[in-house]
């Protein structure tokens, strides 16, 4: 992350801190600012002393030590939310004596708003909130302890909202057990209270928590868009017709493709009819074979209930809340399921090529770190998994003629040559198996290294024939690049300003000898499962075969 970047917190009680104890007990104003509006307050709804007292009576006998709040923990919504009022001598957080509950009206407007995000207003209280705000609005008289349940209640879920957004409501590993890509949000109380108000009245957005990446935005975008499709009944029962068996005409199928994905209007090509580019898009939008015809499973992706796609966007404005809140000005994506890789300079795409990910049964996880170097003639020592599921098994079968036919030579720990004819099953684990570099190497002739505790990077390969093939998961976790010779030359020529050319990285790779480049600026690398991405204009979404089937879990945690 960039130095300069604000680090947020892990719960993101805003509201609850930066009431300094300087100005606690006294909220003598009556006009409070509040979204750049001045309001006035028509009645006194409480004492604020009464109030006080009442809350602080309910707290008293588990009354929070200051030391608790020095310590790296994680604290559920209960306790945070003591330690609030407690911090802010129990005053209110949203409704003030003098009848203005402005700040309430924004937290209901934000709550609601969370439908946008696959999260469940209902999950934080919408209902049952904004009947109480209408009863405290209209009835005449309103009990204290009424009061006080109201501004806790609003408390707590403005600090539920505000964690979902910036963590997940779910554990990560809950859902998936590769997934060990870092959120950037941080637990330390000095933190938590720099987020929060820094005036009286001033109400932080739960928008301030939401992911910046622009893959949420255009996923967000388009659930918004889908919500209110759904309720566009000449769609819905027109698919419901589909559904039940009706005839599939021309007009009823570009009324739901264009209904879909609307912007297919504006895309023209001249080499192709204007109905036939509309399909293949909607085939593309939902990763079915692009026949440009309608076969069975274009038919019944046609017929399908509009909100039935709403999971496939959730799951992913999930596993991007896992994640920072926006990344750093330059970075490596990878995204395992689309099998691409992007280099991307202030958000725009410097390079983009496809990428041989891990195949099911050894699947490449999901992660971040950093670019240390590129290695020209990259030697390859055997991996641990590669050794007992693929080498072990060669040798069993045919011996030293295995090692040999895959070019891998064996040594002592002090790097001492074996003879291969000497090892075997029972003494394997005393020597370490190695490909020099040359054409054959399983790296290739480039390596590039983020050094992690899965030993996963990326690098080249000799078996080219798999790109341009629509299945790409292929490889034994690591990621295999398309181009990784200009990648080299782009990393280490115009980032690392080391004028490395193409002809010198060919010059090098003549000589078979190993050469380390290393870089005086790491690149983030970041590898994630999105099974809805931006496309190619990064302007709309496109859903991405599920490849190694993690959907369905995280769909089943998020109801």
């Amino acid at each position: 992350m960039s130095d300069k970047r604000i680090v947020l917190p892990l719960f993101a009680f805003l509201l609850l801190f930066l009431v300094s104890s300087s100005s606690c007990r006294q909220r003598k104003k009556v006009e409070r600012v509040h979204a750049g509006k001045t309001t006035t307050a028509a009645r006194s709804l409480f004492s604020e002393d009464d109030f006080i007292e009442t809350l602080s009576a309910a707290y008293s006998e588990k009354e929070l030590p200051d030391s608790v709040w020095n310590k790296t923990k994680i604290h559920g919504p209960s306790e945070m939310m003591q330690h609030a009022y407690q911090v802010n001598n129990y005053q209110p957080f949203w409704i003030y004596e003098n009848g203005d509950t402005a700040l309430v009206s924004s937290l209901l407007q934000d709550i609601k708003n969370l439908e946008n995000d696959g999260l469940n207003p209902e999950w934080y209280g919408y209902s049952k909130l904004s009947a109480l705000f209408k009863e405290i609005n209209t009835a005449k008289d309103v009990k204290l302890e009424s009061l006080v349940a109201f501004d806790t209640a609003c408390t707590r879920s403005y600090v539920e909202a505000s964690h979902d957004l910036l963590l997940g409501r779910v554990v990560p590993k809950q859902a998936d057990t590769l997934w060990f890509h870092t959120n950037d949000s941080v637990w330390k109380p000095d933190v938590l209270m720099v987020k929060s108000l820094t005036e009286e009245g001033k109400y932080l957005p739960l928008d301030s928590f939401r992911s910046k990446l622009p893959t949420y935005t255009l996923l967000r975008n388009t659930v918004q868009y889908y919500l209110q499709l759904a309720k566009d009944t000449t769609v819905v029962k027109t698919k419901q017709y589909l559904a039940n068996g009706g005839e599939l005409t021309d007009s009823i199928r570009n009324l739901v493709i264009n209904a879909e994905i609307p912007w297919v209007k504006d895309v023209q090509n001249d080499s192709v009819a204007e109905d036939k580019l509309a399909l293949v898009s909607y085939q593309q939008y939902y990763r079915l074979k692009n026949i440009g015809k309608v076969d069975s499973a274009t038919k019944a992706c046609l017929a399908r209930p509009v909100d039935s796609v709403l999971p496939m966007m959730y799951v992913n404005l999930e596993r991007l809340r896992w994640m920072q809140q926006s990344f750093e000005p330059l970075y490596v994506l990878v995204n395992v399921p689309l099998m691409e890789l992007f280099i991307r300079r202030d958000e725009a795409d410097a390079m983009h090529m496809e990428v041989v990910v891990g195949k099911s049964i050894r699947q490449t996880p999901s992660l971040n770190a950093k670019m240390a170097n590129v290695v020209i003639n990259p030697p390859w020592g055997v991996p641990p998994t590669i050794m007992k599921k693929d080498v072990l098994p060669g040798m069993s079968k045919s011996g030293a003629q295995y090692l040999a036919k895959k070019g891998l030579k064996v040594y002592d720990f002090k790097g001492k040559p074996v003879n291969a004819s000497t090892v075997n099953a029972s003494n394997y684990k005393k020597y370490v198996f190695r490909q020099d570099p040359g054409d054959d190497n399983a790296l290739g002739y480039v390596k590039f290294n983020l050094p992690n505790k899965w030993d996963i990077y990326l690098h080249d390969t000799p078996h080219r024939e798999d790109f341009g093939k629509a299945d790409r998961a292929k490889s034994s976790g690591c990621i295999r690049v398309q181009k990784p010779l200009e990648m080299a030359e782009y990393i280490l020529t115009e980032l690392e300003g080391k004028r490395y050319p193409r002809e010198r990285i060919d010059s090098v790779i003549q000589t078979h000898k190993t050469r380390y480049e290393v870089l005086s600026d790491k690149i983030p690398v970041h590898i994630v499962y999105l099974t809805a991405f931006e496309d190619n204009t990064r302007t709309h979404i496109n859903f991405v075969r599920d490849i190694y089937r993690r959907d369905a879990r995280l769909m089943a945690l998020l109801k």
